[in-house]
């Protein structure tokens, strides 16, 4: 009997009544907030923008499952959660996932499976990708109402370990394994990305990294001219041809600068100052700044250079960045650059709230364009914490736990002949919320 209905053996009896689990509810959901998802999705135009850059080989009259809906299936299942092409197979016929898509939850026919997807893994070839990427630059413009004054793009790179013998992937020594190391840009005050491209598990050398900003400044300045851009990052994108590049361009920067003999030289008798007020204070740490001009060898002209010493109790410290920007050099590196800690957690949103490690297949192609359908998955994640009140906990909460709060709740869809009816559990616990955020993804301008 139980092999025959289902029933999940082994549960003890709740006041002498036996309980009899079954999978036999019916057309149910588990992912219901993908609803409210695909709201979102449809108002960004972020499937539209990226199926536009593609050449569709399939005869139109034979496709089934468009670029669209594949696209946005995929954003959608990794948004809730669901980060492999195989989770198609286990979802395509799910109620909330088929009406995120667009299809009747019931009579429609189901989504896509996993070897269609990836086959569209595997479509785009380098000019699409190109296109693609430059989609989602002018979907970084587009979200703003009004033109900014001024953007802050942080730069930095993460390891993604890889498996087997594919495209790009290098030995690294410092992450001690096979890698690539995608490049991840930020716009560091409304968190939003612009880029993230695919590279080599290298450390980036100058004129990969100016031809990089290159292209993201110049697509950003195709669309507002005369914003003001300030670039930060770590000491391996504090290259001579990148500041070079930003000087000629109107660009703000601050690098950090690796120290060395010439650089420590220059800070000694401060550091040996910080020490000795640390014991006559008798205080937990001492900070200490100094500026100062500063070429390296393969500099063609000086910089101002920033530096920060501190004595602890673990010695004394000596850090260095170079930099454009006038100010202080308190301001510049306490205000400006250490607020660049912040790129981690976006790079951790995107790494591990949303598995955009899973770059396992043989071609890098494929990989990069998995990493866009992952931004696209951000987009939508961002977006919905965005809508939360300002002073609310969700405004800063992450994205496993907007996942959790809002993507995954239980759902009855019936569909009848008029309308579709989805029934969520009376007893979820953020129903005014959700009912709020609904409201203002209604609001939102297309």
């Amino acid at each position: 009997m139980i092999e025959a209905t289902g029933y999940l053996p082994g549960l003890s009896p709740v006041e002498g009544k036996p309980v009899h689990v079954a999978f036999d509810g019916g057309r149910l959901t588990s992912d219901a907030g993908v609803l409210v998802l695909a709201e979102i999705e449809r108002k960004l135009g972020i499937a539209q923008r990226l199926a536009q850059c593609i050449e569709d080989p399939r005869s139109p009259d034979r496709v089934d499952h468009t670029l669209v809906e594949m696209i946005r299936f995929r954003a959608l299942l990794i948004a809730a959660g669901y980060a492999d092409a195989n989770d198609c197979d286990a979802l395509r016929t799910d109620p909330a996932f088929k009406m995120a898509v667009g299809r009747l939850p019931e009579t429609a026919d189901p989504l896509c499976s996993q070897p269609t997807m990836s086959r569209l893994e595997n479509l785009p070839g380098p000019t699409a990708l190109k296109r693609m990427m430059a989609a989602m630059v002018d979907l970084f413009c587009d979200s703003f109402p009004a033109v900014p004054r001024r953007i802050v793009l942080d730069i930095d790179d993460t390891e993604d370990r890889v498996h087997g013998q594919q495209q790009l992937a290098l030995f690294h020594a410092h992450h001690d394994g096979r890698c690539f190391l995608p490049i991840h840009i930020y716009e560091a005050i409304s968190g939003k990305p612009v880029a993230i491209i695919l590279r080599p598990g290298k450390t980036p050398d100058g004129a990969e990294v100016a031809r990089v900003l290159r292209h993201v400044v110049r697509a950003i300045r195709g669309r507002w001219p005369r914003v003001e851009i300030l670039v930060r990052g770590d000491s391996h994108y504090g290259r001579h041809e990148a500041m070079s590049w930003c000087e000629r361009n109107r660009v703000g920067y601050i690098f950090a600068l690796a120290g060395n003999p010439v650089l420590l030289a220059k800070v000694s008798d401060l550091a040996e100052d910080a020490a000795l007020e640390r014991v006559e204070s008798v205080a937990d740490k001492v900070r200490r700044y100094r500026e100062f001009r500063y070429a390296a060898r393969t500099w063609h002209t000086e910089r101002r250079v920033i530096a920060r010493v501190e004595a602890s109790a673990r010695g004394s410290d000596s850090r260095f960045v170079v930099t454009n920007l006038a100010g202080t050099p308190t301001a510049l590196y306490e205000t400006v650059y250490c607020a660049r800690g912040q790129a981690e957690n976006l790079i951790k949103a995107h790494k591990l709230h949303l598995a955009s490690d899973r770059t396992s297949c043989s071609k890098a192609t494929a990989n990069q364009f998995r990493l866009l359908i992952h931004t696209a998955a951000y987009w939508l994640m961002h977006t919905l914490r965005g809508l939360a009140p300002t002073r609310s906990a969700w405004r800063d909460a992450q994205f496993d736990t907007i996942r959790l709060s809002f993507i995954k709740i239980a759902a009855r869809v019936t569909e009848m002949v008029t309308r579709i009816k989805v029934s969520l559990p009376s007893s979820f616990p953020h129903q005014e919320m959700l009912r709020g955020l609904a409201g203002r993804v209604a609001k939102l301008p297309p």
